[in-house]
């Protein structure tokens, strides 16, 4: 069958309600009749019957799947349903997320506006092959996929009423603002450079397997503009990777609202709360970043630009990135804004074509989906109660952004809402709604790819688990339960589940 028949197929078998897959929605969606609401619930209804394969589990993104042979380049694919004049954008898109920013003043004045205070030149720099970034592995390794946000707590009554009522996500650091910033233009100095202590902690598993989770300890050196204040708030951040993203926005918000239940009055352990993001009358449910701080792709990127590369955005307009008052030096450089092009130095133009990029970022289709093995991590990760907060499908919006992701069957494996993951994740650092033991749910789709594309298998929103088998022992909280259910189980079954995500 060719790949737009199958495209064609998933979407009658989806209305015609073939697809025997429910969670239970109980708020009806607007985009969908309600024939098409009572089909799409049994399609999104979670499976029992792990003798085999679900119909059309294979394409994790619907027909934006890529089918491509799995290689390097596995996540930087556009969606295969994509018209020719999409895919000229997406290269464009592509060819402005690849390209190196450089300081101003410069000759290339398509390209300055770097810093003054940056990360990373280009977002490839950070997102490599548009996957996963990485810790430092050794002194001389370079942090460019990894920095440290920082806040502090408010400290007037202001600060505190601005941020109940969602005015304000977080409080800069008053002299380095709201990231540290390793790199800086020629003349400046950097901000500092963050530092990684690990303490490496023995896990016995029920078997008597032992386990070593590395626990890391975060602190900055080489200080270039005074001290930090002393209740200084430090969080790490890896760089995720970038497939997918457009499905996980076009997800209807009445699913998401259907499957938050932040009181736990099912009494299952499980309080997922949804991350509302602005203040109220405006308030949009956020879905990307590590805290879910972020509703929309636009909106992410742009604060990626400001604070990574210290590129202004029409979203973003401050000229000098993330520098403050306390350091003028910074605020003195020239900016790379050409007034003929608008008032930032990344206009409209090139912030749609940078988003529209990220948005169609195709998910790789799942490999041995009927492998036996496999089918017995699936059933095991069922049975722990994984699904509770991975939740594994659903059917997009008929209405999203992109024609290419509405009414999609997609499998992303999460819930996109926050959860608290216990005291060994906290970072104990609150930003907007979510608390500092609260994480939004990782997509896991693609996870199994990471290697093949970054090299390493390095998890966790600061790259501390080593492996699959780390991450899930670091679980704590509402997943403290399927964190245990794991380590009780036997070797072959531990490494039946670890194959099942190694396929995803």
């Amino acid at each position: 069958m060719k790949k737009t028949e199958l495209a064609k197929w998933i979407s009658l078998c989806v209305v015609a309600g073939l697809i025997s897959v429910d969670f239970n929605l109980v708020r009806a969606r607007p985009d969908l009749s309600k024939k098409d609401q009572e089909r799409v619930e049994k399609v999104v209804k979670p499976t029992t019957d792990f003798s085999k394969a679900e119909a059309f589990e294979v394409m994790s993104g619907g027909a934006t799947t890529t089918t491509r042979k799995p290689d390097g380049d596995a996540f930087s694919q556009f969606s295969a349903n994509m018209d020719f004049e999409g895919q000229e954008r997406f290269k464009l898109g592509n060819a402005l997320f690849r390209k190196l920013w450089v300081s101003s003043p410069s000759s290339t004045k398509a390209s300055d506006g770097l810093g003054p205070f940056y990360n990373a030149r280009s977002c490839q720099r950070c997102h490599l092959k548009d996957g996963r970034g990485h810790p430092p592995e050794n002194d001389d390794d370079s942090a460019i996929s990894m920095f440290l946000r920082l806040s502090i707590p408010p400290q007037t009554e202001a600060e505190k009423k601005a941020i109940a009522k969602s005015a304000l996500s977080h409080i800069p650091e008053p002299t380095y603002g709201t990231q540290l910033q390793d790199f800086a233009v020629p003349g400046l100095k950097a901000e500092g450079q963050m530092s990684i202590r690990y303490e490496e902690i023995p896990v016995i598993l029920d078997d008597g397997t032992r386990v070593f989770l590395r626990k890391p300890a975060y602190s900055v050196k080489d200080l270039a503009y005074g001290p930090l204040h002393n209740e200084v708030l430090l969080s790490p951040r890896v760089a995720p990777q970038m497939i997918g993203l457009g499905l996980l926005g076009a997800i209807h918000e009445d699913d998401l609202l259907a499957n938050a239940d932040p009181q736990d009055k099912d009494k299952d352990g499980i309080s997922g709360r949804i991350s509302w993001v602005g203040e109220e009358g405006g308030r949009k449910i956020g879905r990307f970043g590590w805290k879910a701080s972020t509703p929309t792709v636009r909106e992410q990127s742009a604060g990626a630009f400001a604070g990574d590369i210290g590129i202004s955005s029409p979203d973003a307009p401050r000229h000098w990135g993330d520098c403050t008052e306390r350091q003028k030096n910074c605020l003195e450089q020239p900016t790379g804004v050409q007034k003929n092009l608008g008032d930032t130095e990344a206009p409209d133009p090139i912030m749609d074509l940078v988003a529209f990029y990220s948005r169609n970022l195709a998910v790789p289709q799942r490999r041995d989906v009927s492998d036996r093995v496999v089918l017995k991590g699936k059933e095991i990760f069922y049975s722990l109660g994984c699904v509770n907060c991975h939740r594994p499908k659903y059917v997009t919006n008929r209405k999203a952004i992109d024609k290419e992701h509405r009414f999609q069957l997609i499998w992303p494996y999460s819930d996109l809402l926050l959860h608290d993951m216990g005291d060994g994740l906290a970072d104990n650092r609150p930003v907007g709604s979510t608390t500092g033991r609260e994480w939004r749910t990782a997509p896991l789709w693609g996870i199994g790819l990471t290697k093949t594309v970054n090299g390493h298998t390095y998890f966790l929103h600061d790259g501390r688990a080593r492996n699959l088998t780390e991450a899930i022992l670091w679980h704590g909280g509402e997943g403290q339960a399927s964190r245990d259910g794991f380590a009780g189980l036997s070797s072959a079954d531990r490494g039946a589940l670890i194959r099942f995500l190694e396929s995803l």
